[in-house]
């Protein structure tokens, strides 16, 4: 099983929280599975609940829902940096 790691996601514009979220991998944040996020501070339309800012699209990859984000519009924290 691959070890996932919770990391926090926020609005990069307002710096509001938006989603807590167990990542696989190394890489940097491209997308989101749905059923990967464990709290959604967001009214779950994909735009900060703060500032009103886009920052994913709903897409689907493999048949499971995916927020495709839009690079630029979020931060992370507890990522591992390079």
């Amino acid at each position: 099983m691959v070890e996932r790691k919770t990391i926090s996601i926020y609005c990069a514009k307002c710096r509001a929280h938006l989603y807590d979220y167990k990542k696989g991998g190394t890489g940097g944040l491209v997308k989101c599975f749905v059923e990967r996020i464990v709290k959604d501070s967001t009214a779950g339309d994909l735009h900060c609940p703060k500032c009103g800012q886009e920052f994913a699209r709903a897409r689907e990859l493999a048949g499971k829902p995916i927020h495709k984000i839009v690079q630029g519009k979020v931060f992370t924290k507890g990522m591992r940096r390079k």
